[in-house]
């Protein structure tokens, strides 16, 4: 079945999302802080894990560095880019839209737990990969993986950050699906360079959203997603350093 694969990944999440709201509501406020800062410092250790593994290179026993203009330039274009559009507030818009329509007005940490959360399982190449995998071939297993992983980082950010981290699943399905859906026109475009950058600035923006569990937000991580497609395109520019 095309697109089970994302069905369940949205589902976990969606119900990592209840389950996290419902376990948090027994513990204290100071509890529910330090679980936070322990899934952003958890966050952030997996984004600069993947980052290092694509901006070092071991050979001959030595150390190298690569990707480095293109991390400069995709992030910095695509956060001009992210913050003229102003995707960020787009994105708060719609939180807040959900917020009401969901009859969760009372709750103040409803969308920072949407925007969050949204942003911490739908940016990276895990998403796009077991997209196009499940399109072309039909095999779930990279979804089914990336279900268990979202669902317990969905589990943590709940118990602190309530019922708003539950609809991350939207965004999850929307993305998923429709790269599912056009798998045949977007492989091609996803070749091992392009991969690699979209892992590279992918894993960055994650550590980003870590950032912001871990501290008072600071960082707009919506306005800095332009960033995702701007490393796919350098891939394909005769002559930038890949």
């Amino acid at each position: 079945m095309i697109g089970l694969g994302t069905i369940v990944n949205s589902a976990a999440i969606a119900l990592g999302g209840i389950a996290g709201t419902v376990v948090g509501k027994r513990f204290s406020e100071k509890t529910q802080q330090s679980i936070l800062s322990a899934c952003g410092i958890l966050v952030i250790f997996l984004g600069v894990s993947g980052t290092l593994q694509q901006m070092f290179t071991i050979n001959s026993g030595k150390i190298s560095t690569g990707g480095t203009m293109m991390m400069l330039a995709s992030v910095i274009l695509g956060t001009l880019a992210g913050s003229l559009i102003d995707i960020g507030k787009r994105i708060e818009t719609f939180g807040q839209w959900l917020k009401r329509k969901t009859g969760n007005d009372n709750d103040a940490k409803f969308v920072s737990a949407f925007v969050s959360a949204s942003l911490t399982v739908c940016v990276g190449a895990m998403a796009v990969i077991g997209s196009i995998t499940e399109g072309i071939t039909g095999d779930h297993s990279i979804l089914f993986t990336k279900s268990i992983l979202d669902c317990v980082i969905i589990i943590g950010m709940a118990s602190s950050m309530g019922i708003g981290t539950s609809f991350s699943a939207i965004p999850v399905f929307v993305v998923q699906g429709l790269v599912t859906l056009l798998s045949r026109y977007v492989a091609p475009l996803m070749t091992d360079a392009a991969m690699a950058n979209l892992s590279y600035i992918g894993n960055i923006l994650i550590a980003c959203v870590g950032i912001n569990l871990l501290f008072p937000r600071k960082i707009d991580v919506a306005n800095m997603l332009p960033s995702l497609i701007i490393a796919i395109a350098w891939a394909f520019i005769p002559g930038l350093p890949k």
